[in-house]
């Protein structure tokens, strides 16, 4: 197609559906007209994005790419139209009723005073609620994990949704599907967990919440980005194309086939020395002609340019846009440092075809006919007031998710002695710790807080979100808590440590809140840029543990952090593996290790928990709700076992040739509670068809005094496959909720796709044979024995462990697949269902 030579009037312009008679027309007939009707230069600023505010560095190398100060006017910068605007309310400080009265304003100018008429899409973050001020924190992706909830994290998901398109805005970037390789990695706090089922179910779920509202998610980050080398961010990725299409592909399948995401977001990283921006067997192989995906691809921030700055791979921005345009990416973001002057130059020297860009052009007309911005009416509407962006139904949600996402790693008894929680009535509480009395200290990296207001000191946070000593005060009331800091979350600092020892001796219990600082490019302990060479607690917050544990006090560790941290010494002590009673009752031991060392009578992990995150933390110290929260990721042992993952083959995990140890600390799925559970008469089909599904059954018994909620985890492993498997894989998983002494029957619908792996031909494929199904309460909690016959059982517990962690599981069932080996499709069935009674 080529471009018009209509010539651009001057002053007062009519409207699209006017100067082109398109009001009428249907579908693509009134985009295919629109854009016939395109000059070079109209079509390149559909291909990009305007960041209006860019104070603050809230992006990678912001500085640096920043062009020289525009001093045009906006209606001289977008004379030819925009494609989007850049984080309209999420950049800098501003108030809803005001920035949404602008927005308005400006749609109009565009509709009214641009030759063509288009308003501009509008994206923002929203990986933790909408990046705005004054708008609801909900829990990082990683909570939402723990909480092993894709329902709630769905409710979750459609009120965020709402936010934004009351505010106008058409496009959110998230989630993140990457999936968790190596905790040394920064942004592991935006990731939902270690597992792609996992990942691809819960991040589905959000896809549907979001879209739900009329907001198109986008998915992030396309591909394999979370395999950077030692964890460093942008750093190459060394991942094998069965590696690529078993562990990083599955959530993106999910999210777009069964969530019908619109939009995808490149990876910064390189695959095998090619940048995924530049990497057309990705972005247009794979995501569009293999996946069917028909929606538009979005450049991270800055990766187009970084084809020339980042990865040399081109000699000028010119190249870099023709690279990234060729390969498919759609859109530039933040701003069109490649896809204007440079673009259009290619095009016009005869270097680039012009049907790269309708191409593109296309695509982003499409998209905002759907979101009705190419409407006669759009934004005719009176701009809308009284903006409420934390509503009683943002909050309600945000606390159920912090609830569910809190994982209690141990409760220990001492002697004859109930376990220190819930705390007894009565008692007198030493709230202590960095992380106690800071609402930064709650909320992840991509949270308005972290992500720009800590550019913005002088400012509040302008919703309320209770510190967890706030909360304890609360619950307990004033007399009852005793505070000190103790020291920060980095440094050396132990000034404070005296004041923490006086007031946990004084009090019946301490409770030491430790763990991370959000933040961006060195601004934090843990986010994006934020990457680690060790997996101890930052600064000397473990020495302030000790200290408070060497008073005698019963001492609760609480963990406010976006990754895992190397903990074994607060639950085992250093070097000793776990011991103990039934995991409802707590891992048994005392305030020694077997080596000496201190450690803690509890231990809580909350990933940043969100605005009700200290309420929710402050409730399960108390008894007024029970702890359901499961690890996403395992808790690793050290820093030098990673990158690990417990979908490891045999010799991915420890053995007898090699001396060192990779177990992780608690494995993935691992969480006690304040009630204990049992599971018993597995049922299973005997024979399944390659692809076809077969049931699995079994009954769960809440065995303990207190009401529960468990997290039900069905597990499997394919006995013999044409290449390794893993020994240990999540199948599927159902949260059920049981009254203390009730029992229930829980019924699993498993595709035999959830075994299916990509072959030495490179298929995806279900190969029969032989495969072990079991339940367990986390996926260490039964291990492999011998032969398995078809039908038959193996007992768990054969073989040597190194680091025994207390758990339950049924036997291991064995079901035969049968028939030829099955190719999958887009169209088998992904999703384990699942009922209960």
């Amino acid at each position: 197609m080529t471009t018009t030579d209509a010539t651009r009037p001057t002053g007062s312009q009519p409207r699209l559906q006017d100067d082109h008679g398109a009001t009428d027309a249907a579908g693509p007939d009134r985009v295919t007209i629109l854009l016939a009707a395109m000059t070079l230069d109209e079509k390149a600023a559909q291909l990009v994005g305007y960041w209006l505010d860019q104070d603050g560095v809230v992006a990678p190398m912001q500085g640096e790419m920043a062009a020289a100060a525009d001093v045009r006017t906006l209606a001289d910068i977008t004379h030819d139209g925009i494609g989007q605007f850049t984080r309209v309310y999420g950049t800098r400080p501003v108030e809803p009723d005001d920035r949404a009265a602008w927005l308005w304003a400006e749609q109009r100018r565009l509709t009214r005073e641009t030759r063509l008429g288009i308003p501009a899409l509008v994206h923002e973050e929203c990986l933790t609620g909408l990046a705005a001020w004054k708008a609801a924190t909900f829990p990082t992706p990683l909570a939402w994990g723990a909480a092993f909830d894709p329902d709630l994290v769905e409710r979750v998901g459609a009120a965020i949704g709402a936010s934004m398109r009351q505010l106008g805005v058409h496009q959110g970037l998230a989630p993140v599907l990457d999936v968790v390789r190596d905790p040394r990695w920064g942004r592991v706090d935006e990731c939902i967990g270690e597992d792609p089922y996992l990942v691809g179910t819960v991040g589905t779920a959000y896809v549907r919440g979001l879209q739900s509202a009329g907001v198109d998610a986008t998915l992030k980050h396309f591909l394999g980005y979370s395999g950077s080398q030692a964890g460093r961010n942008h750093a190459p990725v060394h991942a094998g194309p069965r590696e690529v299409a078993d562990v990083y592909l599955p959530p993106f399948v999910m999210a777009l086939r069964d969530g019908g995401a619109r939009s995808v977001m490149n990876s910064y990283a390189e695959i095998d020395g090619v940048p995924v921006a530049a990497n057309g067997e990705l972005l247009t192989g794979l995501l569009r002609d293999e996946l069917g995906f028909d929606g538009t691809v979005v450049a991270d921030y800055f990766s187009v340019a970084f084809l020339e700055v980042m990865h040399g791979i081109a000699a000028d921005r010119g190249e870099a846009a023709a690279l990234a345009l060729e390969a498919g990416i759609d859109v530039e973001l933040p701003t069109g440092d490649a896809y204007l002057a440079p673009l259009v130059e290619r095009v016009r020297s005869g270097l680039l075809d012009e049907a790269l860009v309708d191409r593109a052009v296309l695509r982003v007309l499409r998209q905002k006919e759907r979101l009705g911005l190419l409407d006669p009416q759009a934004f005719e509407d009176e701009p809308p007031t009284g903006i409420d962006l934390d509503t009683p139904l943002h909050r309600s949600l945000a606390k159920q998710l912090a609830a569910r996402s809190l994982v209690l790693l141990s409760n220990d008894a001492r002697g004859t002695a109930a376990p220190v929680l819930p705390l007894r009535a009565g008692a007198s509480v030493a709230v202590i710790g960095p992380n106690a009395d800071r609402a930064e200290a709650l909320q992840g990296c991509y949270s308005f807080a972290n992500h720009v207001l800590a550019s913005h000191p002088d400012l509040p946070l302008g919703f309320a979100i209770p510190t967890v000593r706030e909360a304890m005060v609360d619950a307990l009331g004033e007399d009852a808590v005793r505070f000190a800091a103790g020291c920060a979350v980095t440094g050396s600092d132990r000034a404070g440590f005296e004041d923490a020892v006086a007031v946990a001796a004084a009090s019946d219990v301490a409770v030491v809140v430790v763990g991370d600082q959000a933040g961006l490019f060195g601004r934090g302990t843990v986010g994006e840029g934020n990457d680690t060479e060790s997996l101890d607690l930052p600064g000397v917050q473990r020495e302030l543990v000790e200290a408070v544990v060497a008073t005698g006090t019963p001492t609760v560790m609480v963990l406010l952090t976006g990754r895992p941290y190397a903990i074994g010494w607060a639950l085992d002590g250093d070097g000793v593996a776990g011991s103990g009673a039934d995991a409802g009752d707590g891992l048994a031991g005392a305030d020694h290790g077997a080596d000496g060392s201190l450690r803690p009578a509890a231990v809580v992990q909350a990933f940043f928990p969100g605005e009700e995150g200290g309420t929710a933390i402050a409730d399960l110290l108390t008894g007024a709700a029970s702890p359901s929260g499961r690890l996403p990721v395992s808790l690793p042992r050290a820093a030098g076992a990673q990158p690990y993952t417990y979908l490891h083959p045999r010799l991915g995990g420890p053995s007898d040739v090699t001396a060192a140890d990779s177990t992780p600390v608690r494995p993935f799925g691992f969480g006690l509670g304040y009630t204990s559970f049992a599971y018993d008469d597995l049922v299973v089909d005997a024979s399944v068809r390659s692809d076809a599904v077969f049931e699995a059954s079994v009954t769960v018994h809440n065995t303990g005094s207190r009401d529960g909620e468990d997290v039900v985890q069905l597990y499997g492993h394919d006995v013999h496959g044409s290449v390794t498997r893993p020994e240990v894989q999540l199948l599927g998983y159902a949260r059920v909720a049981l009254a203390a002494g009730e029992s229930t029957r829980v019924r699993f619908r498993v595709p035999v796709q959830r075994f299916a792996f990509t072959d030495r031909r490179m298929r995806r494929v279900v190969e029969p044979g032989a495969v072990q199904v079991w339940v367990a309460s986390h996926a260490a909690a039964s291990r492999p024995g011998g032969p398995v016959p078809a039908g038959g059982i193996v007992s768990s517990g054969d073989g040597p462990v190194r680091h025994p962690v207390p758990g339950s599981a049924t036997e291991r069932a064995t079901v035969d697949v049968t028939g030829p080996v099955h190719e999958v499709t887009m169209d088998d069935p992904r999703v384990v269902e699942w009922e209960v009674g």
